[in-house]
């Protein structure tokens, strides 16, 4: 390995881990700091963002990145060197594109903002909340119209998940899709033959739903001695390494599908971050491909593992253990058919495989607009 090279991955290593230990002040927020902390929150996010873009976007940075391209030019291009520096150099050129100042207040900007929406979404108000998303969507303008594009403006921020996807592909693809899912829903809303989900309601305490979800999530792959499960207002996984990799689920006591499959969800995206290579660590290599690739892990272990007749079958004991007095152990065909229910609903993370495509898109279309 060069010495360049070498130079290069030592200190863009310390920057990653110090990115990482930055976000468990973002997991933290999520799941145990107290309330009246916010303020105190964003402004640590803020300058902790600022700091790591100014040594991300450093000279020092910028010529050990140059220098390392030169000395590995001969390498194969698929060798782990050459995509490391192709992802770094990527990294390197859009980030220094965006201004230091812009950076940091989108960081402060993002946390506050998450400690508003909750509020606002326990009172169920949005009035609460639209101030802080109209500023999150002008502070989102502002770097988009940094980083550039050729056609639409949600170029540049799709390029971020789905690196070199444009709104025109995502636009053809759910054109082909839209209108057959559209008739879908409205057949299956018209049909004569409703489907019962009453295995799936009724009275599910909060602690043997967590004892539940602890031992399918486990079962199925997810490391609990480099993960956990917390609560939070909204579903997600955070990695800070391979080897520390955390899920959050929410639970509903009359509705076991919400934290069920939340949690099957979410250890798709933890065991895709788990399983990623140790030599990788702590490098451009490092965890998921894409967003769309994330993706797939996640919803295949919801969907096409969690809701088939194989796992209703497997779970059935699990269900009697930890609900003996429920109907959703007794009939794993009904149990079958009711997490598969079919139903329009306002909550993406809850909707069923049907619908909740239609959500992506017009959450799609809302963010274009």
């Amino acid at each position: 390995m060069s010495e360049s090279l070498m130079q290069f991955k030592a200190k863009t290593a310390m920057i990653a881990r110090l990115g990482q230990a930055a976000g468990l002040l973002g997991w933290d927020q999520q799941t145990y700091m107290p309330s009246g902390a916010a303020t105190a929150r964003s402004e640590q996010m803020a300058a902790l963002g600022q700091f790591l873009h100014e040594l991300s976007t450093s000279d020092e940075i910028g010529n050990l990145l140059a220098k390392a391209e030169a000395e590995t030019a001969g390498m194969p291009d698929d060798s782990d060197e050459t995509r490391m520096l192709r992802v770094a150099r990527r990294e390197y050129d859009k980030a220094t594109k965006l201004p230091t100042e812009l950076v940091a207040e989108i960081a402060r900007h993002t946390s506050i903002g998450q400690d508003i929406w909750a509020r606002a979404r326990h009172a169920d108000d949005y009035a609460a909340f639209a101030p802080a998303l109209e500023k999150m969507l002008d502070l989102t303008r502002q770097a988009a119209e940094c980083l550039g594009y050729k056609e639409h403006i949600y170029d540049a921020l799709i390029d971020n998940y789905e690196p070199g996807t444009t709104t025109a592909d995502v636009a053809a693809m759910f054109a082909e899709l839209k209108p057959d899912l559209v008739a879908l829903t409205k057949a299956i809303a018209e049909s004569a033959n409703p489907v019962d989900d009453s295995p799936v309601k009724g009275n599910f305490p909060t602690e043997q739903q967590k004892a539940l979800t602890l031992e399918v999530i486990a079962a199925i792959g997810y490391d609990l001695t480099r993960g956990r499960q917390d609560i939070a207002e909204h579903p997600f996984c955070s990695n800070f390494s391979r080897d520390d990799v955390r899920i959050t689920t929410r639970f509903d006591t009359k509705f076991l599908n919400q934290a069920l499959y939340a949690s099957m969800h979410e250890a798709g995206h933890a065991m895709y971050e788990q399983g990623s290579p140790p030599a990788y660590e702590a490098t451009t290599l490092a965890g998921g491909a894409s967003l769309g690739v994330h993706e797939s892990q996640s919803r295949m272990w919801e969907n096409q593992v969690g809701r088939s007749r194989g796992f209703c079958r497997w779970v059935a004991p699990m269900l009697k253990k930890h609900f003996p007095d429920s109907a959703a152990h007794s009939n794993p065909e009904a149990f079958y058919r009711a997490v598969n229910k079919v139903t329009p609903s306002l909550i993406r993370v809850e909707a069923d495989e049907v619908t909740y495509n239609l959500h992506t898109m017009l959450r799609f279309e809302l963010e274009c607009d």
